[in-house]
């Protein structure tokens, strides 16, 4: 009896497949089986998969919907694979992204490897400074619908290995499982949570919209990162021209912009001094708008430029105020540090990369709790908010590598 398969898949690639998926961590999926769980009989479920991979028997279950706080406020559901099939769209992504990414716009720089959402702001920041309109777009509702007919098109046209077309066709087509135990068919979109899911999309949209706009509107610079977008006009009837285009392109692909977060600005600065209703807009978590600056003279003028958005600060707060941080009086100053520095290092990292002196009121936040730390830790400092910020002030210099603002010299005074 022949034990040939109808698909030469290498165990090798499944291997480094499940690294990445143990690597990047996440929860259980439908049948609730965990990372450390899975990895219990690591041997036999990557055979199983493997197995069943290869024999074209493969179904994936279920994703799991979990909804997610939006940073503007509401909800949004991930989807949300189990370990199993993370670990089979990752071995998918592993083959097809390299075929898939050399072919994408270079102004395309969500979810690539080698693009930054900073490479789309320092870009974006340039053209504001030539450009005196932008045309910013939101899709609503991406990942809900993708027509797949179309993106299953797209990946036929770039991809003919019979076992990866099949698993995205059923990966597409896998049912959600809310959280009341009831399951929802889904006919368009690719669940947001899934692991090959930002590739997709991509997908879907370089045809969509970057091949379109590249051929229909040539000189409109545009700047994309996943379903947010920018084009750089010249004139206020330019703007609105392109506006209008983009979203009828968009219903011809069964898609939408979002009303209430798609509009036209004016990039006003020193040398623009109109009047209108828009001259501002928020990308990536950074807010453009004109702000003041001063050239290498020290003479002051103003500037259109990026700086941490007002709401990026709120959930920053919104986080700091859930730590509870100042009721951990039985953890000691460098217990704090372990705790919270590598979330402080992460938003230095990212939001003091532009317009650095706008993140202060989070390093001034941040001080506050932990004088109110040392007003709970210490009695001699309860009811005595001037002397525990003073004390905190001494911690601060003698142990400045504990938090990063500290590093930065951002510590209460002494004295």
């Amino acid at each position: 009896m022949s034990t040939s398969k109808p698909f030469t898949i290498p165990k090798r690639l499944i291997w480094e497949a499940w690294k990445q998926v143990k690597a990047n961590g996440g929860a259980a999926g439908v049948d609730g089986v965990s990372i450390p769980e899975f990895e219990e009989d690591l041997a036999g479920n990557l055979y199983k998969l493997w197995n069943r991979l290869s024999s074209g028997s493969y179904m994936p279950l279920p994703v799991k919907a979990v909804p997610i706080p939006k940073k503007s406020g509401g909800t949004r559901v991930l989807g949300i694979p189990t370990v199993t099939d993370r670990v089979a769209q990752t071995a998918v992504k592993m083959v097809l992204e390299p075929v898939l990414d050399p072919i994408f716009h270079p102004d395309s720089y969500g979810y690539r490897p080698g693009k930054s959402a900073h490479d789309a702001l320092e870009v974006t920041r340039r053209r504001c400074w030539r450009h005196d309109w932008v045309v910013e777009f939101d899709i609503r509702g991406l990942f809900d619908n993708v027509d797949h007919q179309l993106l299953m098109r797209a990946v036929r046209k770039h991809c003919s290995n019979r076992w990866m077309l099949l698993c995205i066709e059923r990966w597409l087509v896998a049912p959600i499982r809310e959280a009341d135990g009831g399951t929802v068919a889904r006919v368009r979109g690719t669940p947001q949570g899934g692991v090959i899911s930002p590739l997709l999309a991509n997908l879907f949209l370089h045809y969509a919209l970057d091949v379109w706009a590249s051929r229909v509107l040539p000189r409109v610079p545009f700047c994309r990162y996943a379903d947010d977008g920018l084009l750089h006009c010249k004139s206020q009837r330019q703007a609105e021209y392109v506006l209008k285009r983009v979203a009828a392109r968009l219903r011809e692909c069964g898609l939408e912009i979002h009303p209430d977060k798609s509009k036209i600005i004016y990039c006003q600065d020193v040398n623009r001094t109109g009047s209108f209703e828009n001259v501002q807009f928020e990308f990536l978590g950074f807010d453009f708008r004109p702000r003041k600056a001063f050239d290498k003279y020290g003479r002051r003028y103003v500037n259109f430029s990026p700086a941490v958005s007002r709401s990026s600060l709120k959930a920053m707060h919104r986080t700091m105020r859930a730590w509870h941080l100042q009721l951990k009086s039985g953890k000691s100053l460098a217990d704090l540090s372990r705790m919270f520095n590598p979330v402080l290092r992460g938003w230095m990292t990212y939001y003091c990369k532009f317009y650095a002196s706008a993140m202060y009121p989070i390093w001034r936040a941040m001080n506050l709790w932990l004088t109110r730390w040392i007003m709970r830790k210490w009695k001699r400092f309860a009811r005595r908010k001037r002397r525990a910020r003073h004390h905190l002030g001494r911690l601060a210099r003698a142990n400045r590598r504990l938090f990063v603002h500290w590093e930065k010299g951002i510590i209460p005074a002494v004295g």
